[in-house]
């Protein structure tokens, strides 16, 4: 595996590949992490990654600095998975003058969910991801369904700004208990560890009771929060919307039966959590 920090030693190397498979990542890799990279070979070769910890999609009082690097045992894993390049570029490898063009989604659906309590979160990550794919030139990118939001936002950008580049979402990858895979886990301590499956559980309790009939959302919505909440979290949501556009389904959209996602974010400790589950 070759590992590249420069954008013009990165077009170098890929010259004249034209079936890259890229999968982007912020590093502090896991077994979800590397469930993407054996995706995207079944898409595309050579398979690239990247590590970038993008400071344009933290907020001032967001994990920036503190965010879990690990580069060298990342390393060996991509090795391990036959990755042919690691793009890991330094800031001023990225951005070598202050980004100041950046790459906006409609507020529709940047500034709802993930959107209203990460103000900004959506266009740092636009704005990467269009700089990546600009340097990577892949054919197909794998991005994870548990950033459910992210992946419907990046794949509405490359379709609207017709980007060679097919995006491919792959499943969530969860631990035995069903925690959903995050970097941020680490961040638990052994206690908040075992009641962190709480949150999966509580998109299952979600999902069950619309599936039994129960379609005053609002009430189901709630009473999720208020479990979570008895349980010494603070969720930010628990909201059920059309996975079509991720907006709230209205009643006619219950009754026809349209897919649905319900998604949710909340702290445990200090630490917050996100995870979703179709409905």
């Amino acid at each position: 595996m070759k590992i590249i920090t420069t954008i013009d030693e990165l077009r170098d190397q890929m010259r004249g590949q034209l079936r890259t498979a890229f999968v982007p990542t912020m590093g502090n890799l896991h077994e979800g992490h590397l469930s993407l990279m054996r995706l995207a070979r079944k898409h595309g070769d050579p398979v690239v990654a990247s590590i970038f910890v993008n400071r344009l999609q933290f907020g001032p009082n967001e994990d920036f600095d503190k965010y879990p690097r690990t580069f060298q045992a990342d390393v060996e894993k991509l090795e391990k998975e036959g990755v042919y390049v690691l793009f890991a570029p330094t800031e001023k490898d990225l951005y070598p003058e202050p980004q100041e063009y950046r790459v906006q989604p409609p507020d529709t659906l940047g500034n709802t969910l993930e959107g209203e309590f990460r103000p900004g979160f959506f266009g740092g990550v636009c704005t990467v991801v269009t700089k990546l794919f600009s340097c990577v030139q892949p054919r197909v990118a794998v991005f994870g369904k548990k950033d459910y939001q992210q992946l419907m936002i990046v794949r509405n950008m490359a379709r609207q700004f017709a980007m060679p580049t097919e995006i491919i979402g792959a499943e969530t990858f969860r631990a035995e208990d069903g925690l959903a895979l995050s970097s941020r886990n680490m961040y638990l301590s052994p206690e908040e560890r075992a009641e962190a499956p709480a949150l999966y559980q509580g998109l299952n309790f979600v999902a069950n009771e619309i599936r039994g009939g129960h379609l005053d959302i609002f009430s189901v919505e709630r009473e999720a929060m208020a479990q979570l909440s008895a349980r010494g979290w603070k969720p930010d949501y628990i909201s059920v919307r059309k996975r079509i556009d991720l907006q709230p389904p209205s009643a006619g959209d219950l009754a026809q039966g349209t897919p649905l996602v319900v998604l949710a974010a909340a702290k445990l400790g200090t630490t917050r959590l996100i995870d979703n589950l179709e409905i």
